[in-house]
């Protein structure tokens, strides 16, 4: 039940903010082409102290509880870097973050900081879509030697590719937050209504092709 608190408490921030914009009527277009009818952007976060300290402390009560064996923290950039730093900070442990792509220059890094072969490791994102970034950051870890433990990431939208993904990687997965919770809170608290249902559901089932008839 604790799990479920925090999955729509999460959800209902991200709603709060509008780090999280449902607009099934009038879709957003991702960078990628996909129609889509949700728009997120979790850095937003970092802008309420009471958001961002709930975030924060819902990953470090993860790590204490779940990997307390915990040696370093890694933050996905650009996103997760910043709440990535707070949760490495609130548990006195080291930091990295994984750059999207080698720097052109200098030493060339994909990982900055300091990491040690066999570090445990816990991987901070900030949005999981299909999980391709994601885990290009879990590789480069790898590659270092880092011994990655687990993903914690603030936002899901549970696409049946991403959780296809990590499943492939052997990398698991948890996340304070996802779609689902956040349609049903939506729903809940009047933000949508029941007869704009079923494209949002559609959506998460096809997002590729949704919206594509309308156009």
């Amino acid at each position: 039940m604790q799990q479920l608190d925090t999955e729509k408490q999460v959800a209902k921030y991200l709603l709060d903010i509008k780090a999280v914009e449902l607009q099934p009527n009038m879709p957003f277009t991702w960078a990628s082409g996909w129609k889509s009818p949700i728009y997120t952007d979790n850095r937003k976060t970092l802008s309420y102290p009471e958001v961002r300290n709930y975030i924060k402390q819902a990953f470090v009560n993860i790590i204490k509880t779940q990997y307390p064996d915990t040696e370093l923290i890694a933050g996905v950039a650009t996103g997760a870097i910043a709440i990535g730093a707070l949760v490495a900070d609130a548990l006195n442990l080291p930091f990295v973050y994984v750059r999207s792509s080698n720097k052109t220059h200098g030493l060339e890094n994909l990982v900055e900081g300091v990491c040690h072969f066999g570090q445990k490791t816990i991987v901070i994102e900030d949005l999981v879509s299909t999980g391709q970034s994601s885990l290009k950051a879990v590789d480069a870890l790898r590659q270092q030697g880092c011994e990655v433990q687990a993903m914690l990431a603030i936002f899901s939208y549970l696409f049946a590719i991403s959780t296809e993904s990590f499943e492939k990687a052997n990398c698991t997965l948890k996340t304070l937050s996802n779609y689902n919770s956040l349609i049903e809170l939506a729903l809940e608290t009047g933000y949508i209504q029941q007869s704009q249902l079923s494209a949002l559901l559609d959506w998460r089932h096809n997002p590729d092709t949704w919206g594509r008839n309308e156009e």
